[in-house]
């Protein structure tokens, strides 16, 4: 039932098989977007919050190429960016592709 009910509603889990991470602050609302469309799509992500947290920032914006704001979204250790980018990705019909990569690890 569930299976036909992810099918019907465009939702493929079973499909996701790339590693995904974002960083985040619990209560940024573009942290939460990302996370929804992530969850939407059926994707086991881990989630780094940093709130109030310097150190694993400095980390973050490392990976991010200097970016500082939050979200900031990685697939495959590939650095996507942050939540309009995650959703201009799914417009474009590109993210459901990078999904379905098996990530390392």
């Amino acid at each position: 039932m569930l299976k036909s009910l992810n099918s019907l509603l465009g939702r493929h889990p079973e499909q996701v098989k790339a590693q995904v991470e974002i960083y985040t602050w619990q209560t940024c609302p573009y942290c939460i977007r990302a996370k929804m469309l992530l969850w939407w799509k059926g994707v086991n992500f881990t989630e780094y919050k940093i709130d109030g947290n310097g150190a694993a920032r400095v980390r973050m914006a490392q990976r991010a190429n200097g970016r500082r704001t939050v979200p900031q979204i990685f697939i495959n250790q590939r650095h996507i960016g942050g939540c309009n980018d995650l959703y201009q990705l799914d417009s474009e019909g590109k993210l459901d592709g990078l999904l379905a990569e098996a990530g390392e690890g």
